[in-house]
Parts: structure tokens; C-alpha cells; sequence
């Protein structure tokens, strides 16, 4: 049976519409059958190629979410942080995915659930973080954070971002959170500009459900938006409850290089002054026999 993949593009950046069409001569070549966004209609794939940036991958996994299927992002973009290949190094991610020479890294998600005062529910999923925001500018929220259901702290702020390590060089990032290494098991909460004592980020088990209430003693509604592409709003007295998903979002990688070079890459960290080798300080020593 013929292998297929969906190639996703976001047209608008340069040079888009020329590396959608090298990637499908490219994989047709190989005998890959080759689909885009307009004719999927959740058949069977083995493969997503996303060219673009991390909203562009994010699209991609929104759409073949509860399939499971691996995305390979090429960044065209920006920063790019959920890419694994450069514009540069298309064909080549190509030859490597058509010789099967990569590996796929489960990332994971969360699921959220919004309740009214009504009871009414929403629920959505996101790979990055989910995010409880003021949906006025010129207002303050007032909410409560809890974990596991021990209320921990109340406050007036401009929202909480709940993040899984995949997310925490986004918008938590932004907001005065830590890099969490992908591979590390937990969540990550963030108050947003909160006015309070206690407003440091929290890292918390995988296993953990984060509530965070909008008080009644707030004035005015929320939103929640998961991935800043599936939004509710968060009524005066209602709760958003974010835990682990049961599902997750599956990216190619290529070799082992480890999380930290892709930090020093992506946000162009000055390390040019360490020394290397046998040049190295005290952390070279580690782990030697005299």
C-alpha cells in the first residue's frame, strides 16, 4: 500500500508555494500518494509536513489530533520552536522520512474543561498551554488557583496560563516562567501580571488537576483559549479545570541532539565564550577518574 502524507502550508510566508511544490514532486518520486488540507477527509495518513511556523503545526494538529499521526514541522517562519528542520534542509527531512531514518517523540497534551455557574460545560484540548484571560483590557480578573482541589491562592491579575513543557517556551515563557525540558513530566502555572505576594510560577505533578475559579467578586467574564485557537468564555462564578490529556501530539525528530541545543539555536543564547573540551571549567571534571 502506497504511503501518504498531508502537506500543510502557511502561504503567506515567502517561499511557501515553491516548498510545497518541491515537497510534493519530492515524495510523489518516492511513490508517496500526497494530500492537502482541502482534500482531507480523515483518511488514513502516514505522514504531515507542515511548512511554517508553530501556529502552522499547530493548525496541523488540530486537524489530525485524534489520529495520532506524526507531524514534521519545516520551519519557514520565525522562531519556529516545535520545528525540526530548516527551509534549507527540506529536501534532505525528506529523504530521511522517505528512508524512515527518523524517530517520533509523543508530546504531551492537556485537556481543559470549562464549567459555567450553570453548569454548563466545554471541554477542548491543547498541545501548548490553555490560557485564562480577561476578556476586558482595561479590567482585572479576581481568581482563585488550586491544585488537586487545595485552594492555594487568590488574586487579581490578567489571567493564568497552564502549560506543558512542550508550551513553557511560549506564552508562559513570556510571562516570567522557567523552560521546562520536554521530556520532564509535569505542569506549569503561570499567574499573568498578578497583583499578589505569591505570584510565582508553579510546577506541578502530571497527575494534577489545576482549577482556576473566577470569583464572584469579580465583575466581569473570562476567556479560555487553548492554543489560541479554541476559545469559551469563563462566566463570573464558573471554573476552568486543565490535567494531563490522555491523548498525544506526535513530532518526527531526527538524530538525538538534545533539547539544550535547540534552546541556544532558537533564541540565539550567547554561549560563544565557554570554553570547550579540554578547556572547560569545573563541569568538565564531572564524572572523572583520577
Amino acid at each position: 500500500m502506497d504511503q501518504r502524507v498531508l502537506i500543510m502550508a502557511h502561504l503567506a510566508e515567502q517561499d511557501a508555494e515553491t516548498a510545497r511544490e518541491r515537497a510534493r514532486t519530492q515524495f510523489e518520486r518516492a511513490g508517496w500518494d500526497v494530500a492537502e488540507p482541502r482534500d482531507y477527509r480523515g483518511e488514513a495518513l502516514d505522514l504531515v509536513l507542515v511548512l511554517g511556523g508553530d501556529g502552522t503545526l499547530l493548525r496541523a494538529a488540530e486537524l489530525v489530533y485524534e489520529q495520532g499521526v506524526p507531524l514534521l514541522g519545516v520551519n519557514l517562519g520565525h522562531l519556529g520552536f516545535l520545528a525540526e528542520s530548516e527551509a534549507r534542509e527540506l529536501p534532505d527531512a525528506i529523504a530521511k522520512v522517505v528512508a524512515g531514518d527518523y524517530r517520533v517523540e509523543p508530546r504531551a497534551t492537556l485537556e481543559a474543561q470549562v464549567t459555567g455557574p450553570d453548569g454548563q460545560l466545554w471541554r477542548s484540548w491543547a498541545l501548548n498551554e490553555v490560557t485564562t484571560e480577561k476578556a476586558q483590557p482595561q479590567r482585572m480578573l479576581e481568581v482563585a488557583v488550586k491544585v488537586d482541589g487545595q485552594p492555594l491562592s487568590s488574586f487579581g491579575c490578567d489571567g493564568v496560563v497552564v502549560s506543558t513543557p512542550t508550551g513553557s517556551t511560549g506564552h508562559a515563557f513570556s510571562a516570567g516562567g522557567p523552560v521546562v525540558w520536554p521530556e520532564l513530566k509535569a505542569l506549569l502555572v503561570v499567574p499573568l501580571a498578578a497583583h499578589a505576594l505569591f505570584n510565582r510560577p508553579l510546577l506541578v505533578t502530571p497527575d494534577s488537576l489545576v482549577t482556576v475559579e473566577l470569583d464572584r467578586w469579580s465583575r466581569f467574564a473570562a476567556l479560555v483559549t487553548c492554543d489560541g485557537r479554541r476559545t469559551a468564555a469563563l462566566e463570573v462564578g464558573g471554573r476552568m479545570d486543565v490535567r494531563v490529556g490522555t491523548r498525544t501530539v506526535n513530532l518526527v525528530r531526527f538524530g538525538a541532539a538534545p533539547f539544550g541545543e535547540k534552546l541556544v539555536r532558537k533564541f540565539e543564547l550567547p554561549v560563544a565564550g565557554w570554553r570547550q573540551g579540554g578547556q572547560a571549567g569545573h563541569g568538565a571534571e564531572i564524572g572523572r577518574v583520577a
